[in-house]
This record gives C-alpha cells, structure tokens and sequence, in this order.
C-alpha cells in the first residue's frame, strides 16, 4: 500500500480553512488530524472530533512528552498535532489533511520535509475582516488582533508549496485535490515502480 501524504492547509483566521477541510474529509481517502488545543470549544464543537480541549498543564506534559508534531501558542491559547495518529494515518495510505497555523506548518515541514504546505487566502484582507465579523464570536479586540496577524501571514504565502485562493469553496476544494494528484505522481514519489 502506497503511504499517503501529509497536506498542511493553513492561512489566516477566517480565511475558510474550516470549511475547506470539511469538504475535502468527504472524500474516503482523507482524514483530518484532530489537533489539541488549550481554547474553550466553540458551539457545536466536540472534543476529539474538533479538538482535543486539554487544560494548560496537560498540554505542557504532551510537549514534554514529545507527543507533537508541531505547536504553537495563538492568541494566548495553545494548539499542536498530536503525532502518533498522524503516522498511523499515513501509515494506512490516508492523505492527512492538517489545519494550522502558518508557524506550525514551516515546523512541520521542518520535521517531515515530505509535507505539502497549501496556503489558503481570502481573496482580500477586507473580505477576510468581513468574515469575521460575520462569525459574531469574537470581541472587537480580538478581531483586530486576527487581522493584524492575517496581514503579517499573508507575507510569508511565498514560503509554501501551493496557494490556493478561496474565492468560492468548491473552487477551492478542486485546487487542492488537484494539487494531491499532482502531488502523487510526481517521480519522487513513485521510485518503486517496476514495469518489468
């Protein structure tokens, strides 16, 4: 069985990771790694299909314990991959979708240089702000705080594999099912093909 990739799908905050995500898990041939994070869960969120919510000191042990494939601190709050389940994906030819933040997708790649960095963007930062406000979750200051961090994200697109502009959601969807196809044949990643 052929291992399956790790696609690293980040960008700022409202740019529709979420909901991008979501319509790529539809596909039987990818999961979504549940990260741990130390935030409050949202409405609607369940812990281990979300999230793993951990308490600070719990997320501290995992660190210590070495049980992340990346983490980071955003916005006072803590998020990582935990490891095992995404080697164990991997492992089973699964192509592993993870949602991140852009620091944790540049550790990623560090550790795992095989992984496909796909920077997903609003079509524009006012466009962005509108979609947060459009959340109605979120205090004013954290807003601005988002939008100062989504313009500083949005310097370092070049710094990925891919950049996928998230114009309209199933467009999006494409973009990044086509870049795993590409992804799967390139000639790297095929070596052990025998046409005897």
């Amino acid at each position: 069985m052929d291992k399956g990739l790790l696609i690293v799908v980040s960008g700022p905050s409202g740019a529709g990771k979420g909901t991008v995500v979501g319509e790529l898990i539809k596909n039987k041939g990818y999961a979504l790694s549940v990260s741990a994070t130390t935030r409050s869960p949202r409405e609607g969120e369940t812990d281990g299909v979300n999230y793993f919510f951990k308490t600070v000191d719990e997320f501290k042990k995992m660190i210590a314990d070495n049980d992340f494939l990346e983490y980071a601190e955003f916005c006072g709050n803590f998020y990582g991959t935990p490891l095992p389940y995404v080697r164990q994906m991997l492992d089973e030819g699964k192509n592993v979708i993870l949602e991140i933040e852009v620091k944790g997708a540049f550790q990623v790649k560090r550790s795992l240089p095989e992984a496909v960095l796909v920077f997903l963007a609003p079509p524009s930062l006012g466009e962005l702000e509108n979609r947060l406000r459009g959340r109605g979750t979120e205090a004013e200051e954290v807003i601005q705080r988002r939008m100062k961090r989504a313009a500083e994200e949005m310097e370092l697109f070049a710094e990925y594999d891919y950049i996928v502009v998230n114009t309209e959601v199933e467009k999006a969807v494409s973009d990044i099912r086509s870049i795993v196809t590409a992804e799967r044949l390139k000639t790297d990643r095929n070596k052990n093909i025998n046409f005897k």
